[in-house]
């Protein structure tokens, strides 16, 4: 039993009058005069709950007791009247009941209970995304697990262990040492003396070629604007086909410049993970032709591509680098390359000289420096590319105009009678103005071999190239061989070159097969069992041929000169089979891929989904069919042709769903017909973009911009969609800053919102200024156009940065404001909009206005017709329920807006140009955030903080204590179920990764893919969090509102 007085009674049994009691009626009448007495009852107790909602005049202390009765039901209000207890007049019995209300608050404060909810929102989205860098740390490592770099190093010493040098007996020792008048001095005799390598930065094939050497392709049905601009080259290989001659270059993907250095001086594969330090370049530290050089007292000297420093810090003689990240700049580089390079050709303080253009304006001067002379005679002159590119400039992939380059090599000593062609290689000859010209393929994975065999230095230990028979016998030319033969004396100098390259590919192939044994033993899984032997069974045949022939001829001298070439011949071709059966093995097999890790990974990337899906049953407002959207969504990642069309997907599944809206508003809300048509035009119209901007192969030479827009392309060559071009952008801008202006002269918003979207306005302004200053039919002064090309940039980041700042922290120091629901949370939405806004357009270019208009209008669709469903359900608790395909809408919506832009997932589909707006010089923190923006700016950055919107636009939310609540709720199903999207998408890349691990495109389609997914993943959950923070902030006494 309860104790009869009211100040006695426990916190458990406190009675106040029923609903319907006279008594309670008028006792609250008297404190609240404006409330009337209600029907409902909650708890019991629902009757004052509902006079406290509509009381026009409420105390502090009465709105915290009502806060506290809400959030902790621990006080019953059974129905049993207190009457003779609670006077109606005697207003006394009352006072202890809020006191001790008040004082359960202030416990509850103490205790740090108060807003336990919300930050149990906020850190659901934490531990989520912790999860999810767990996962993917542990999948990465299993799947772009590279080869490991072993550290050690090649030796002149260490070719004593080679059987190649020597016979197998003390006898053939001594015969062979004495047969050969000049041996070695290291692994092979120098051919050269000194070596000129000139790099021009992606350089393509048939930009050296000559056109008619591609009459029979059927993708060159007519030559391009390009070719044939290097006669120089082609009339230098033609005039002189002993001593010059034009190679096809294959490079092997990914074509970074930093993987096809580091593959060119090591001898060895690139590896995936390597792209990621394209602009980080960290120093090499296996073995390589530079640290060789070196070792062996070769003095080298660098100039160009500050890249070579980055690499090889401690390695050059003399060094002039010059920065080649300023993609606004094509001339220092060349400039001070052409300043240095013609002045050292005639110093004699170096043995090899480097010098890696930007571009090929020093091609002419060669010609005039290409005649021997007693300074040249023994040089070898290399022009080579490090990789292709495509007809937009891009490289990166694997398509065939990207790893396709060139190499131009020319010797000024005596040549061969005629330089033999590599077995099995694929080579051309054909006539160029009446004249020889020869043209063979070469393995880039071969230049490292190939150089250290000419110069005379121990090969990297890591290569597992193969040297080149026709590069090779070019640089060596006829020198003496005097000794190998001598009893053969009918047999020509090529016969005696033959057996020195058969020496050659003896030392190459022992140089491999320890490699690949040490490698074997030193890695954690290596090549297979079956793989090493059948490795060591094509190794042992060659050198059985090479031993038992080297017994014959120069032991027993039993052999005929008839059938020691022809033996020389096959021994050639068995090491030339061993090698590229290695080279092959490596290609197919050489990235480990650690199963293991990667189930684990996988492992914590469902555990994540699960935690997903936990956080939103939680409220159980999530309609079933959440699960199958979902499901749907991300299981089409496991299709090849999705990946390789996700954009193109993306848009006819949205356009399905514009159907499916189109069924339901026809069916319930015909006044929703319009917005569903003009969501489906705005869906053709992305549809049309997504084609024009995934158009890597289309010319776009007439335009130097340095945004390379899909516009541009369109006007090209086109003098009225040039100028509209130039008009159109700003007209979109215009009609952007018109909608802001709107927004801020609505009701809603006030006070420092209000001000933050004015400065994006202004900043609209200086962006029209910036492109004005870049326009070819604007003429602006040249003062104007100086201080528009970078400082307005500059000015426009600031005024963005600053206005972030402003609104994180402005939540926390506004003491005046409370918090108001819808009001608050649309005004907090177009602020932060408006904020990133001003940067992202201006980092698109002048496409971004017209991308930017065509998202709101797709976005204010998807808010509309989401409400098809729900008009039924704006009463109750129904109104929370959330509707899963607006949230997916959402989401393709964002897939859609990053292939609009001209993006795609490759790292070709990088922008790089949009990272140096404003900026000439490189700094790796700055470019890195700028081109984020530019990429993920319009697909993740404004959709995951426009989300509120979703849940703004649902009717009326804001009417009573019971909506305000349902508020932030809302706001968390519709995070946790973008999120959980984003989350099930990338789970299955997963899937499909490690399914076509072993696949041709894997490294040039499935793990670009993969890892742009992973970084959208890692970038959305970062912007949940902070938008948690933004959005589920409240001012100081946002209670009263509560």
């Amino acid at each position: 039993m309860c104790h009869r007085s009211v100040k006695a009674a426990p916190l458990p049994c406190l009675h106040l009058p029923s609903p319907d009691s006279p008594i309670r009626s008028l006792a609250f009448k008297s404190s609240w005069p404006d409330a009337a007495p209600s029907k409902s009852a909650v708890g019991g107790g629902g009757g004052v709950l509902s006079a406290l909602d509509r009381s026009a005049s409420v105390s502090p202390s009465s709105v915290r007791a009502q806060l506290l009765w809400r959030q902790f039901p621990i006080f019953p209000f059974p129905t049993t009247p207190l009457a003779g207890h609670l006077k109606v007049k005697d207003q006394e019995p009352r006072k202890p009941v809020f006191e001790l209300l008040l004082k359960q608050e202030s416990l509850k404060n103490k205790m740090g209970v108060g807003r336990w909810e919300w930050w149990g929102n906020k850190w659901v989205y934490w531990l989520i995304m912790g999860f999810h860098l767990l996962a993917i740390l542990f999948f990465t490592k299993g799947f772009l697990l590279t080869r490991t770099e072993l550290p050690y190093f090649s030796h002149c010493s260490d070719v004593s262990q080679s059987p190649c040098l020597h016979s197998s007996s003390d006898d053939s020792n001594a015969n062979l040492n004495q047969s050969n008048s000049n041996p070695p001095q290291c692994w092979t005799k120098p051919a050269v003396g000194r070596l000129v390598i000139i790099v021009l930065d992606a350089l393509r094939f048939d930009f050296v070629a000559p056109s008619t050497f591609f009459q029979g392709d059927v993708n060159m049905l007519e030559s391009k604007p390009w070719m044939d601009k290097l006669q120089v080259l082609q009339q230098l290989a033609s005039q002189n086909p002993s001593s010059a001659r034009i190679f096809k270059a294959i490079a092997d993907p990914p074509t970074t410049s930093l993987q096809r250095l580091k593959g060119l001086t090591t001898g060895g594969l690139p590896t995936f993970v390597d792209v990621g330090n394209s602009f980080g370049a960290p120093a090499i530290i296996e073995d390589n032709l530079l640290h060789q050089f070196v070792q062996n007292g070769k003095r080298v000297v660098m100039m160009g591509d500050d890249t070579w420093m980055q690499l090889f810090p401690h390695h050059f003689e003399r060094s002039y680098p010059f920065p080649s990240f300023n993609v606004k700049d094509l001339h220092t580089v060349d400039n001070g390359c052409v300043d240095h390079l013609i002045p050292s050709l005639y110093q004699e303080d170096w043995d090899i000289l480097i010098a890696h253009f930007l571009g090929v304006k020093l091609v002419d001067v060669l010609k005039s420096e290409s005649e021997p002379s007693g300074l040249h005679e023994n040089t070898l002159l290399l022009v080579m590319g490090d990789h292709g590119q495509t007809i937009n400039g891009d490289h990166g992939g694997g398509g065939p105009e990207e790893v396709e380059t060139s190499i131009f090599s020319m010797s000024f000593k005596q040549p061969l009678p005629s330089i033999p062609s590599q077995s099995g290689a694929s080579s051309f000859e054909l006539d160029s103005d009446k004249k020889n010209l020869h043209i063979s393929s070469i393995h880039q994975l071969d230049f490292a071999a190939t150089i250290s065999a000419l110069l005379g230095i121990p090969f990297p230990f890591g290569s597992i190239g193969h040297v080149n028979l026709e590069l090779y016998a070019l640089g060596a030319g006829a020198r003496s061989f005097k000794g190998y033969i001598e009893k053969c004396e009918n047999q020509s100098k090529l016969d005696e070159w033959m057996l020195d390259y058969a020496n050659v590919l003896c030392i190459n192939s022992w140089q491999v097969k320890r490699y690949i044994d040490v490698y074997s033993a030193s890695s954690v899984i290596g090549f297979s069992h079956e793989d090493l032997l059948h490795i060591a069974d094509l190794y042992a045949q060659a050198m059985e041929k090479w031993v038992s022939h080297t017994k014959n001829f120069f032991i027993y001298k039993n052999e005929s000169c008839d059938t020691v070439l022809p033996a020389l011949e096959r021994q050639i071709d068995a090491y030339s089979n061993f090698l590229a059966s290695v080279a092959e093995l490596a290609r197919s097999k050489w990235t480990e891929f650690n199963l293991k890790l990667m189930a684990i990974g996988f492992g914590i990337m469902l555990l994540s989904i699960c935690i997903h899906i936990l956080a939103i049953t939680k409220w159980q407002y999530v309609r079933a069919a959440s699960s199958q959207i979902v499901l749907f969504v991300s299981s089409m990642y496991l299709s090849f042709a999705v990946v390789v069309e996700e954009g193109k997907v993306a848009s006819f599944l949205l356009a399905t769903s514009g159907v499916v809206k189109l069924r339901d508003s026809i069916k319930k809300q015909k006044k929703m017909v319009l917005e569903v048509i003009v969501f489906l035009l705005v869906i053709i119209i992305c549809r049309l973009a997504i084609e024009v901007g995934l158009s890597k192969q289309t010319p776009d030479f007439e335009v130097s911009n340095i945004y390379p827009s899909w516009m541009l392309r369109i006007a090209c060559g086109l003098p009225v969609l040039s100028f509209a071009t130039e008009i159109v952008p700003m007209i979109s801008l215009m009609l952007l800053a018109v909608l802001l202006y709107k927004a801020i002269s609505s009701i809603y918003s006030e006070g420092l919102w209000k001000y933050v979207t004015v400065a994006s306005i202004l900043s609209y302004m200086l962006i029209a200024v910036h492109w004005a200053s870049e326009s070819n039919i604007l003429s602006l002064g040249s003062v104007l156009e100086d201080i528009g090309r970078n400082s307005i940039p500059q000015m426009i980041y600031a005024v963005g940065f600053a206005q972030l700042l402003l609104l994180m922290f402005y939540p926390h120091l506004n003491k005046e404001k409370s918090f108001d629901g819808k009001k608050s949370l649309v005004d907090k939405t177009v602020a932060m909009l408006s904020a990133w806004s001003s940067t992202i357009i201006i980092l698109l270019g002048k496409q971004g206005p017209l991308v930017s208009v065509a998202a709101i209008i797709g976005g204010y669709c998807i808010m509309r017709l989401g409400n098809i469903k729900n008009k039924d359900n704006n009463e109750g608790i129904g109104s929370l329920m959330i509707d899963p395909l607006t949230v997916a809408q959402w989401s393709m919506l964002a897939v859609c807006l990053f292939f609009c832009t001209g993006h795609w997932c490759a790292f070709d589909g990088l922008r790089y140009g949009a990272a140096f707006i404003g900026f000439d010089e490189f700094v790796l923190v700055r470019q890195a955030i700028l081109l984020t923006i530019d990429t993920f700016g319009l697909s993740l950055i404004l959709p995951v903080f426009g989300l509120p919107f979703l849940v703004a636009c649902q009717g009326s939310i804001c009417r009573t204590e019971k909506r305000k609540h349902a508020l932030f709720t809302r706001l968390s199903l519709v995070y946790l179920l973008y999120g959980l999207i984003v989350a099930t998408t990338v789970t299955a890349t997963m899937v499909c990764v490690a399914i076509h691990r072993r696949h041709l495109m894997v490294w040039g389609l499935f793990a670009p893919k993969f890892v742009f997914d992973v970084a959208g993943l890692v970038l959305t959950d970062f912007l949940i969090c902070l938008a948690s923070l933004y959005y589920f902030s409240t001012p100081h006494n946002a209670e009263a509102d509560l």
